[in-house]
């Protein structure tokens, strides 16, 4: 009997083993990086925005779109991002042309940014990506009060559960030392 103890012993840990084998052998790798489809046509859009005295774009007056509406979506986007400053820092407020060239070759877009005309009433106007940002806020505030005045309304889980403890967890499993 004293020598099967031991045997036991061993083949219980081949057996642990041998069961955790396939789980590190399915831990699946990262999957690869898809490159994304890019248009096979040169693409070209322009948007004429107004600027105002800190060189943020205030809202978009026009745009010529191309064929791919994602293009347009993404370029009218930017659009409404920019700064537009000459390279001291300063502004000018104004009537700007922006346009944006895709070469399907190259896989790059070219943004190349003209003053129409300078001046115009939109010169204190706060940039259009602060009021998005200011909406985003308002909206997650409003969001964050609803969630809040909705769980009011809820009964606590313990109630949902009864009054019964919180089960504890078993100690963990040991092997018996060989």
């Amino acid at each position: 009997m004293g020598r099967v103890e031991p045997l036991r012993n061993v083949l219980l840990a081949l057996a642990l083993f041998a069961g955790a084998v396939p789980l590190l052998a399915a831990t699946p790798s990262p999957a690869p990086m898809l490159k994304p489809v890019l248009p096979k046509i040169p693409l070209h859009t322009e948007v004429v925005v107004e600027v105002n005295k800190y060189g943020q774009v205030v809202r978009v007056k026009s745009t010529k779109p191309c064929k791919i509406q994602t293009f347009n979506v993404q370029t009218f986007g930017n659009a409404l991002q920019m700064w537009i400053r000459k390279p001291d820092g300063t502004a000018t407020v104004g009537l700007y042309r922006v346009t944006y060239d895709y070469d399907p070759k190259t896989e790059k877009v070219a943004r190349r940014v003209s003053l129409i005309s300078a001046g115009g009433n939109w010169g204190n106007d706060e940039g259009a990506a602060n009021v998005m940002m200011d909406t985003a806020r308002k909206q997650a505030v409003e969001m964050e009060q609803k969630s809040q005045q909705q769980n009011a309304k809820l009964p606590s889980l313990n109630d949902i559960r009864g009054s019964s403890p919180t089960p504890k967890p078993l100690p963990a499993a040991t092997l018996p030392p060989i």
